[in-house]
């Protein structure tokens, strides 16, 4: 995933719901070194007292309400997968987040990810523009490809416990490999 990415409301209800994590070791027991890809539905599935749709709506309904941007912030993996790549540097959150905060990125210019269909800014100064489009970190691109469509697919297959209590744009929001030009 990129280290940043403008959702449409239906991506973010699509996330939020999906709640895509990792297990990291030092934060779970029994956990070895490498991160375990997780899905807790919106961030907190264990403590839901109701269907987590009623909650996927209300987020929907405030970012309306409010007209805010939403943006996916990855922390996570950049450069390969654990043990050839590295956790996405903390300056490079920081500055997307700053941006995000104060406004600056909403005028960026964006392309759509071919994996997963959202907005992910093509610059931003102080970001190395490669950081930002994640195959162009990788050596291994065949590798990222690869690696990119199992995630998708893992989300496609946590999804479908959601499908019947989402509306179509929300299912339309789900990551689907797109056949684009790179």
């Amino acid at each position: 995933m990129p280290p940043i990415a403008k959702l449409t409301p239906a991506q973010a209800m699509y996330h939020f719901l999906s709640g895509y994590t990792a297990k990291v070791a030092g934060t779970e027991r029994g956990l070895g070194n490498e991160p375990q890809p997780e899905f807790s539905t919106c961030f907190g599935s264990p403590f839901l007292p109701r269907d987590p749709s009623v909650y996927g709506n209300l987020l929907r309904e405030l970012i309306a309400k409010h007209n805010v941007d939403c943006w996916l912030v990855n922390t996570g993996w950049t450069g390969g997968k654990y043990g050839t790549g590295r956790r996405m540097p903390i300056k490079v959150t920081r500055a997307l987040l700053t941006a995000a905060l104060n406004g600056s990125l909403r005028n960026a210019d964006f392309r759509t990810d071919k994996y997963f269909g959202f907005a992910v800014p093509t610059s931003l100064p102080g970001v190395e523009p490669h950081i930002l489009d994640p195959i162009k970190t990788w050596a291994d691109k065949v590798e990222f490809d690869k690696t990119a469509r199992a995630l998708v697919g893992m989300f496609q297959k946590n999804f479908a416990k959601f499908e019947a209590q989402v509306d179509a744009e929300v299912r339309a929001a789900a990551p689907e490999v797109k056949l684009a030009a790179e």
